[in-house]
């Protein structure tokens, strides 16, 4: 199956679902939202009659009728206006547990497809949650009410209509001014804060190279730098909306004076009663009162739209996949064909026209010199890189026609680069799901790591920090082989897996590399030390991404060598002579 991008969320997706299903719960709250609405008249209502009915007439039980009924009904107004919170609350909850699981595989696929670490992605999800679920939407649903409100002042008499009218007309120019002139700074906030998170996130995971080089200063000077750019557009957002805020409070207040003017001349007119001029004062500011409240909340709405608009982006990369039909256990059979890679922006690809096959229980050598592209490869091999053109094929399988679930108990990898969990040592083994304990103490003893583990602190146990800080390279290097080895996988791809050990760690990767071939795993493995190549069946060269020679060890050494003399692969034949030096550079 080749995988294909995505423009929009497809249909099926979590993503696609919760905007679907959110549709309907906000409409829910909508409807809670035209009762709420009806009910606050309930308040200008009351005013009204007491003023007209009971002061003039001195009837108590027109009062006590008044009251109850009032009461009665701000109890309600009580329970839909809870309903309405209680209903956002588990709508952005709802958006966090239904959508984190396919935001982390976005995330993921980012970082690893795109080379962009995509950190900001689950923060973004609790922005979009945070404003769903939590009053700062309410002034929302509650503002497209402000017509009827308008209408019913209009009823009492329309100069206070008009009055009413005027000020929303103004208090409208107000937001979108405020939208205006405050939008584009919020949003580089946002896009600055990101930035930063993403610096000082490097920082931490390369304290030791900080302090080591003295780049403190350094790094403390560019941290200062991007602080201050996010200090300055903050407060230029802050500043703008401040402003236009105060104005909307003195507007609001304004129009409620003029609307009470008004209303006094009218009632010295006899057109309407004190009572009619005092509920119209009361409901124009139920009517403007979501206008102020919504300019209040105006940076949280552009933080959550922006957002939203970044997950958006980030799911439509993710490649749609296929449900896929179950394929018996891979026996190790591997099929490189017309392989083709790569990235975006780049005139040449990284790899071209690679082809060669592996037979079950092989051991394949990749060298070549820095940037020949070995380990793009290797990403390539195990299916965390899709190829640009061409076919990597595990028993005849396309490798991502393979469920990865299901292929990925098939399939060691140590990367370059080695990435442990915080956690215990057998978290990490155990490749943080549920394999046993026996399978996790067999994975050790192949790796040849089981006596290390023992003299830790809590053996097993033992917490490594996070990222693995707590153990030296060589540690984390084999560590990260028993993981690769667990449950004995038919395809093992180790890029530069002797880097950090020492001469016993290089003897127990023989040994584990010895048991593993002899388990019927195919193994590829990148190395510039010869120490490890008595096992290997086969050398492949690259060379510009391309496969300068493939073929039997014993044959390609040959031709390596710089006379066309035999070079024997063993431990000793690190000395094999200057050429094959160079043909084995690491990458």
């Amino acid at each position: 199956m080749r995988e294909t991008l995505r423009r929009e969320p497809s249909p099926d997706s979590a993503f696609a679902n919760v905007l679907r299903m959110s549709t309907i719960g906000l409409s829910a709250v909508g409807i809670l939202s035209f009762f709420v609405n009806l009910l606050l008249l309930v308040s200008p209502l009351y005013m009204q009659q007491v003023y007209d009915r009971v002061l003039t007439t001195h009837h108590l039980d027109t009062l006590l009728y008044l009251t109850l009924f009032t009461i009665i009904c701000l109890i309600f107004l009580a329970l839909f206006d809870g309903a309405r919170t209680f209903a956002l609350i588990r709508i952005g909850r709802w958006w966090d547990e239904t959508l984190r699981i396919e935001i982390l595989d976005a995330a993921l696929h980012q970082s690893r497809v795109a080379g962009r670490l995509a950190t900001s992605a689950l923060s973004d999800l609790q922005t979009v949650r945070g404003f769903v679920g939590s009053g700062n939407i309410l002034p929302f649903f509650d503002a497209p009410w402000m017509p009827a409100f308008l209408l019913l002042i209009a009823l009492i008499h329309p100069a206070l209509g008009l009055v009413g009218l005027a000020g929303a007309v103004i208090l409208f120019g107000l937001a979108v001014a405020n939208d205006f002139f405050t939008k584009r700074a919020v949003i580089k906030t946002g896009e600055l804060g990101i930035r930063l998170n993403a610096f000082t996130q490097t920082a931490m995971r390369h304290a030791d190279v900080i302090h080591a080089m003295g780049m403190f200063g350094a790094l403390a000077r560019r941290y200062e730098r991007m602080s201050a750019d996010i200090a300055n557009s903050t407060q230029l957002a802050g500043d703008r909306s401040a402003i236009i805020g105060a104005a909307t409070k003195a507007v609001r207040i304004g129009v409620q004076v003029a609307v009470l003017c008004v209303g006094a001349y009218l009632v010295t007119q006899n057109q309407i009663t004190g009572g009619a001029m005092i509920a119209a004062s009361i409901i124009l500011g139920r009517a403007l009162g979501p206008v102020e409240q919504g300019l209040g909340a105006w940076k949280a709405f552009v933080s959550a739209r922006a957002a939203h608009v970044r997950l958006k982006k980030l799911v439509a990369i993710v490649p749609s996949v296929e449900d896929k039909t179950a394929l018996p256990a891979p026996t190790g059979r591997v099929s490189v064909e017309s392989l083709v890679f790569a990235l975006p922006g780049l005139d040449r690809p990284i790899l071209r026209n690679v082809n060669f096959n592996l037979e079950p229980g092989s051991v394949l050598a990749l060298v070549g010199p820095s940037a020949s592209g070995k380990s793009t490869f290797c990403r390539l091999l195990v299916g965390s890189w899709p190829p640009t053109a061409g076919h990597i094929r595990l028993d005849g399988a396309d490798i991502s026609r393979w469920d990865r679930e299901d292929i990925g108990r098939h399939i060691g990898y140590v990367p370059q680069s080695i990435e442990l969990f915080g956690g215990t040592i057998r978290d990490n083994i155990a490749r943080l799901g549920d394999a046993s304990d026996e399978e996790v103490v067999a994975a050790a003893k192949t790796a040849g790591c089981h006596d290390l583990i023992l003299r830790l602190p809590n053996g097993y146990e033992t917490n490594i920090g996070e990222a693995g800080s707590y153990l030296s390279g060589g540690q984390r290097q084999r560590i990260a082989l028993a993981r690769a080895v667990l449950r004995k996988p038919k395809l093992l791809v180790l890029d530069e897996p002797n880097s950090n050990l020492d001469s016993d760690g290089e003897t127990r990767l023989g040994a584990a590399l010895q048991e593993m071939k002899a388990a019927g795993s195919t193994i590829v493995f990148v190395s510039h030390r010869m120490s490890l190549f008595g096992l290997v069946d086969f050398i492949a060269v690259l060379r510009e991404g391309q496969l300068d020679k493939f073929g039997p060890r014993d044959a390609v050494l040959r031709e390596l060598s710089p006379q066309g003399r035999s070079v024997r692969a063993a431990p000793a034949a690190s000395a094999a002579g200057p050429a094959t030096g160079s043909a084995l550079a690491a990458e």
